[in-house]
């Protein structure tokens, strides 16, 4: 099926689970830049605005989730979960899963250059889909689509404590402290078995402190002793 064409929109639909009133919509979240070039208002027919308006949607519906599936979490923890569900990544392995890929139009050139699998016009294009179902169908019909993608992703976020410098430096951006930044502050015992002291430090937060008998394994317990501190990780996690 040929990206753009009419079979080609109307399979995305199902694969989505919308049907749209104004298929030019879809049409227009699945346009990349590329395949515009020389036009004279390019940005009013690439996924470019939708884009804009699918990522601030996106975050409302999910901020909701979170604060509905999590009623006893901390500001912290629910800041922590949302920063992980809103990134670009996560919006890429659901244009995965619903193979946008194959319905973006693209120029010759990103064609030729893999464009269907970059990380950056897959999860663009993801949140332009979900700006184009918002501005067909409402705020409704957006949440259902963030809710069916989003929700399973969200759970299993329930699991096992997750990689605490990732979390940290998640945690931190999505808090406007900028990326933490560690330093070695101490080595002791002999060179075959050495214990090294880590602090972490973060935007205007005091600096937190972790030992380990390796660099890295310092830094993760840094890294979780700030987390546990500022409540975005419980103790006993």
């Amino acid at each position: 099926m040929k990206p753009g064409g009419v079979a080609a929109l109307a399979a995305l639909e199902r694969r989505i689970g919308y049907r749209f009133t104004d298929r030019s919509l879809l049409k227009r979240a699945l346009t990349h830049a590329s395949a515009v070039a020389g036009r004279r208002t390019p940005s009013m027919d690439t996924y470019e605005r939708l884009e804009f308006l699918g990522d601030r949607v996106l975050g409302l519906v999910v901020a909701e989730m979170l604060l509905e599936a999590f009623p006893t979490a901390s500001e912290g923890e629910i800041a922590a979960h949302f920063s992980g569900l809103v990134r670009n990544q996560t919006c890429v392995e659901v244009a995965l899963t619903l193979d946008l890929g194959s319905a973006i139009l693209l120029g010759g050139g990103e064609v030729q250059s893999g464009g269907r699998e970059k990380s950056t016009i897959l999860g663009d294009a993801c949140e332009a889909v979900i700006g184009a179902i918002y501005l067909d169908g409402g705020l409704e019909a957006a949440a259902r689509f963030v809710r069916d993608n989003w929700r399973q992703r969200m759970m299993e976020g329930r699991g096992p404590r997750r990689d605490a410098k990732t979390a940290l430096q998640e945690w931190s951006q999505s808090k406007g402290y900028g990326t933490p930044t560690y330093e070695i502050v101490g080595k002791s015992g002999p060179d075959h078995e050495p214990r090294f002291a880590v602090e972490v430090r973060i935007g205007g937060l005091a600096p937190g402190r972790g030992e380990g008998g390796a660099r890295r394994d310092a830094e993760q317990a840094a890294a979780a002793g700030v987390l546990v501190r500022e409540g975005v990780w419980k103790e006993e996690e």
